[in-house]
């Protein structure tokens, strides 16, 4: 039986440090962006950029959810398409799904024509901005989601990068309810968040639904469904951890209130997590710590705390768990961790 099922945009991540002229070169001027699989194709080749230092490693949120949840020692599953040529997995597939197969993930991956997707991790002089040329990973619908697979799972997580696919998203949810199994879903950005709001909210009123957001998106979700002008994007965070406790949380008490679901968990970084379920809220606070890199720690903390969920740990020890094993990614590439460094955790959950 599979304990945990993600479905997501399979893509393999590539941290490479490039120089402002590369990154003008290829119009790489947003944090957050989508570029076309040409111009991934040539940043792949460019002699600029000194492959030799990169690190390559499986990504997208759900991936990395099932993987870290995977060392933790749960029975994980993982949904998405990936690419193909002439038949045959190509190399960024082959990459992909090796990392999470050694992990322990299950592989039930859709093969397209289109290429594997893939997401450039750009170290600009020290600011980071992310490059996606999300690919085959695209190609997944509904069609490729049987009610096999979700019967089987005591949780769905879900990738918030596929809410613009609502055929699919709507699909999960729905066979999901009818089984009685919860649906997880990380918001992805703030960007989704502000088009998604409503729609998220729709869902978390509907099914039984954990919505995972980190404080950018909190703030947004509050401000889109309140109708509210926008905060300044360049505030603290401690500012942000005040405005969410004093402003965001009473709403999501609302919104929990009297009910089993939705538990919203907004994600702080170095402040820790706060969860509002019920109608009360859960503030676990952690330490802060320097991180090598901050990609995939909080798909880690998705990972642990719905780990801890699953074997019935109260919401204040999920968002402990969660804290701690994503300050342990924010010492590697990605979910690149050793699952060795994990052990210690794994045995609390058993």
């Amino acid at each position: 039986m599979t304990e945990m099922l993600c479905i997501g945009n399979p893509l393999v991540d590539v941290f490479i440090n490039i120089n402002s002229a590369v990154a003008e070169k290829y119009g790489i001027v947003d944090q957050v962006q989508h570029i076309d699989r040409d111009k991934a194709e040539k940043i792949l080749i460019d002699p600029a950029i000194d492959f030799s230092k990169a690190v390559k490693v499986s990504g997208g949120g759900a991936s990395n959810v099932a993987k870290i949840a995977a060392m933790l020692g749960m029975k994980t599953a993982f949904a998405g398409s990936i690419g193909t040529t002439a038949g045959v997995p190509d190399e960024l597939a082959v990459i992909f799904e090796k990392d999470i197969k050694d992990a322990g993930v299950s592989a039930v991956l859709t093969k397209s024509n289109q290429k594997t997707g893939i997401c450039f991790a750009c170290n600009i002089g020290g600011e980071l901005r992310f490059a996606a040329s999300p690919g085959a990973a695209l190609e997944l619908s509904e069609a490729h989601i049987g009610e096999d697979l979700i019967a089987g799972a005591e949780i769905v997580v879900l990738d918030g990068y596929i809410l613009d696919r609502r055929p699919l998203v709507q699909h999960v949810l729905i066979k999901a309810s009818r089984r009685g199994i919860p649906v997880a879903l990380d918001a992805a950005s703030f960007f989704q968040i502000e088009r998604k709001a409503e729609e998220i909210l729709t869902y978390a009123r509907s099914f039984p639904l954990i919505v995972f957001m980190n404080a950018d998106e909190a703030i947004t979700f509050f401000n889109t469904i309140r109708k509210s002008r926008h905060s300044d994007p360049n505030i603290s965070e401690k500012e942000k951890e005040t405005i969410i406790l004093r402003e965001v949380c009473p709403m999501l008490k609302i919104i929990t209130d009297g009910e089993l679901y939705p538990i919203m968990v907004v994600k702080l970084g170095g402040h820790g997590a706060v969860v509002v379920a019920g109608g009360n809220v859960y503030h676990e606070e952690t330490f802060t710590v320097i991180p090598r890199n901050t990609v995939g720690a909080g798909d880690a903390f998705c990972a642990a705390f719905l780990a801890a969920w699953i074997r019935d740990k109260s919401l204040s020890d999920c968002a402990a768990l969660g804290n701690k094993v994503a300050r342990q990614v924010l010492e590697v590439h990605g979910s690149g961790i050793k699952s060795g460094k994990l052990k210690s955790f794994a045995k609390l959950l058993k």
